[in-house]
């Protein structure tokens, strides 16, 4: 099987190049490959240790960012490298402050894994929740490099627990410690003889914490809200724009206002919602020199703010449950204690089905069980504060996987220096 694997690998890195001549996104993916080794030999510096850490994309990097903080506080001589495979992580943090180098992941080869791991010879390297790479992992394996998983999380309808997967589950044998975020997770895992696991959970609780404490005053929404009731709309879909101007059209008071963040900001989306609304609208490309008081809906048509505008909100609609990937990131708005409301797909996601079970969340299947909720929140602070609660708890209750993973790193990295 993994002949066959790495045949099909080589198809792809064939049928992407064909690809490329005609999509943007697939370009940058290909000729952001071609001269990685280059660059690393440019950057790194062969005398010196080097942790490498791997994500799939920007969520999954935002998930290991503690990791990394807390790995270049402790070891600072240590260099970083940092690798995507996919383009939407790495344009966004190709100048991460933190990193030696940032990179793209060549194509999973046995050439490119070879390659990969000598030209940064690697004192460590961790991969972040679901990125298997085999022939990475046989090469990590082969040179004898402490690999750790973390907030990795199982299911059991993946290939590893199937009866034909026996191949990807040789390739899990090249990680020399698992960071799991539940107890299902080691269950599994041990089913197929791992036990070198250890129940962490998810270093997000520990990332989105950071956001409160930090504490960074947005001082445009501030002029916006007022005093008002304000509902953040995050990661918005064109389904979750339909129920909301529905809402905020018909139903909504004028007391209330409403930010709305949009997952997809290309011009004609924004257009359309913004010609949508019946209520008065600003953007926030449009924002200078307006008094954003006198608007009832502000939409935010830029990117990188959204985790600090909800710290403004008293109730936040997470957008994507209507979407087959499912609802975006819940924990940034339940970080500041917000009663939270999504769609109806989202039993992939353990924080969310956990806040669904407490109550703190409510997943809904249409708009009017999406106006009825957000006429209760509006309408009674004692069942808000109540959710609020939750959120907040839940969030609180969940912190310190960084620290239960940073004990193993610190071991493999102070012993390298004796």
């Amino acid at each position: 099987m993994r002949f066959l694997y790495n045949i099909l690998v080589h198809l792809a890195v064939a049928v992407l190049n064909l690809i490329a001549h005609f999509s943007a996104k697939i370009n940058l993916f290909v000729v952001g490959r071609q001269k990685v080794f280059q660059d690393l030999k440019n950057k790194i510096n062969p005398s010196k240790k080097t942790v490498w850490i791997h994500a799939a994309s920007l969520g999954e990097f935002e998930q290991g960012r503690p990791v990394i903080e807390e790995i270049k506080k402790e070891f600072p001589n240590h260099q970083i490298v940092v690798s995507f495979f996919s383009p939407s992580g790495y344009e966004v943090r190709k100048n991460y402050e933190l990193a030696d180098a940032v990179c793209y992941l060549p194509l999973d080869t046995i050439a490119n894994a070879k390659q990969f791991v000598q030209t940064i010879n690697p004192s460590m390297a961790i991969f972040i929740k679901y990125e298997i790479w085999p022939n990475y992992l046989i090469e990590l394996k082969k040179n004898n490099i402490p690999t750790l998983l973390i907030s990795g999380i199982f299911r059991e309808n993946q290939i590893f627990f199937k009866f034909y997967g026996a191949w990807m589950r040789k390739s899990l044998k090249g990680f020399s410690s698992f960071f799991v975020q539940d107890k299902m997770s080691k269950k599994l895992l041990k089913t197929i003889g791992i036990d070198e696991v250890k129940i962490a959970g998810d270093t997000r609780f520990d990332r989105v914490q950071k956001l409160v404490e930090a504490n960074e005053k947005l001082s445009f929404v501030g002029n916006f809200k007022k005093d008002a009731y304000v509902l953040v709309a995050g990661s918005t879909w064109l389904e979750d724009e339909e129920q909301l101007v529905a809402y905020i059209n018909t139903v909504a008071t004028d007391d209330e206002k409403f930010i709305i963040a949009p997952h997809n900001i290309k011009q004609e989306g924004i257009d359309r919602l913004k010609k949508s609304l019946d209520k008065k609208t600003i953007l926030f490309t449009e924002k200078e020199g307006e008094d954003l008081g006198d608007y009832q809906v502000m939409i935010i048509d830029t990117i990188g703010i959204l985790s600090k505008i909800y710290a403004y909100a008293e109730v936040a609609y997470i957008g994507g449950g209507y979407t087959k990937s499912g609802v975006h990131n819940t924990l940034e708005a339940a970080t500041y204690g917000l009663p939270i409301v999504i769609g109806p797909n989202f039993k992939k996601f353990k924080e969310v089905k956990d806040l669904v079970s407490l109550k703190g969340c409510l997943s809904v299947n249409n708009g009017n069980d999406l106006s009825e909720f957000l006429k209760m929140m509006y309408q009674n602070p004692e069942v808000r504060l109540e959710k609020s609660r939750i959120t907040k708890e839940y969030v609180t209750q969940n912190l310190g996987a960084t620290q239960k993973i940073m004990q193993t790193v610190k071991v493999i990295l102070s012993d390298e220096k004796k």
